[in-house]
């Protein structure tokens, strides 16, 4: 993982409205920056946001913050994350 990258290079801007994106630090700021990048996905563009994560972040720490965080992350999104690392499907919201 590189914890270095600066995440203006990785992620739109347009994810990080309420936030200067150059005083983002990857480490401190990873409660903010893995849930706002998948906050948009959507089924054809997950892959794409998803392989951006893990240039930054282990599987564990994707995971974790989206089972933790306060942002409006859909099911679906938590669904597709399971599917890739080979977990149990997680959810947001009850059905």
């Amino acid at each position: 993982m590189n914890k270095a990258v600066k995440i203006s290079s990785v992620f739109p801007k347009h994810l990080f409205w309420d936030v200067k994106m150059e005083q983002l630090d990857a480490e401190r700021d990873q409660d903010l920056i893995i849930p706002r990048a998948l906050l948009m996905t959507d089924e054809q563009s997950f892959i794409r946001d998803i392989e951006k994560l893990e240039l930054i972040y282990s599987n564990a720490e994707i995971i974790d913050m989206l089972k933790t965080t306060k942002e409006r992350i859909s099911n679906k999104v938590c669904e597709m994350v399971a599917h890739r690392y080979n977990i149990p499907l997680f959810h947001r919201y009850s059905h």
